[in-house]
């Protein structure tokens, strides 16, 4: 099967520390934590005119939580909401709460899963993710949180993360997505954290939707987002018939997977390309096109059924 080419919009202007306005209404500060799964850093906004939002306020970093407050311009900041309890994404919230007393808003964590035995630093552990996550207020699919003039409605769409919110802004056509779907790269979705059959029904799940425009976790902002979400829907499917053939031609570990669907992969993106596999395998054997002695993980030996 032939591989369908994604094209990835990297191209961003931005300064660290400087509020960006990318919407009416609407601007984004950008966190110094560039990295090989954030690209340039992760994407705060702040949202209203009088009261405002701020969606993800970003990791622990004093100089972007100053930058939050500067944007503010004196204005009241009531409502911190959280899109997923990744660290990059809410280990701000606390100091935020802190200085305005805003209330957090978001999902909240169940029981933590236990990461995956991996080799390295893997991101699915506690420095990743913060498993204690529980938000002063719960929203659930179709929770409506809103403010003087915005209203915001949560779509759930889990899978890259178990906890995962996008937040409709009513009257816009405008999504907040998170890390569900973003422009510059495709969404890691790493076991036990992530969930590859979550992740396809949730794109099903957006596809169904009417927003024009989406304002992701991580890059620029979306102008052509179902077309983005078609690609990444035939993106994974042709990744795992890619990833059946080769256990099918004898790969039968994970370890060996990668090389084989992965030829020119990075070695510092290795682990990560291990986990998409390990998540597309889970995805497989839940089917029975798959099989293995177990729960399918790092170190299990798998055949075609």
């Amino acid at each position: 099967m032939k591989s369908q080419e994604l094209h990835f919009n990297r191209s961003m202007t931005f300064e660290y520390g400087v509020a960006s306005p990318v919407s009416p209404g609407i601007v984004r500060i950008v966190a110094n934590n560039p990295g090989a799964l954030t690209f340039t850093g992760t994407n705060t906004y702040l949202l209203g005119m009088t009261e405002l939002a701020v969606i993800d306020p970003g990791p622990a970093d004093p100089a972007h939580h100053a930058a939050i407050l500067k944007a503010a311009q004196g204005r009241p900041i009531t409502h911190i909401l959280i899109t997923h309890a990744h660290r990059d994404h809410i280990d701000g919230a606390a100091a935020l709460k802190v200085a305005t007393g805003a209330l957090i808003y978001g999902y909240g964590r169940s029981a933590p899963v236990k990461p995956a035995t991996l080799p390295g630093i893997t991101p699915t552990g506690a420095e990743f993710i913060d498993y204690d996550f529980a938000p002063d207020f719960r929203i659930g699919d179709g929770g409506v949180v809103e403010g003087r003039d915005w209203k915001l409605s949560a779509i759930h769409t889990p899978g890259h993360a178990p906890d995962h919110l996008c937040f409709s802004l009513k009257g816009r056509s405008l999504l907040f997505s998170g890390d569900h779907v973003m422009a510059w790269n495709t969404t890691l979705v790493a076991p036990p954290e992530g969930a590859m059959a979550d992740y396809i029904r949730s794109l099903q799940l957006l596809l169904k939707r009417r927003e024009t425009v989406y304002l992701p976790g991580h890059g620029g902002r979306l102008d052509v987002p179902r077309r983005t979400v078609k690609a990444y829907l035939l993106h994974r499917r042709w990744r795992e018939q890619s990833i059946l053939a080769a256990i099918r031609h004898g790969s039968e570990t994970v370890e060996a997977i990668v090389p084989a669907v992965y030829p020119a992969i990075d070695a510092s993106l290795a682990t990560a390309a291990g986990l998409s596999v390990l998540a597309h395998v889970e995805h497989l054997v839940a089917r029975g096109l798959v099989t293995c002695d177990g729960k399918p993980d790092w170190d299990r030996r798998f055949v075609p059924a």
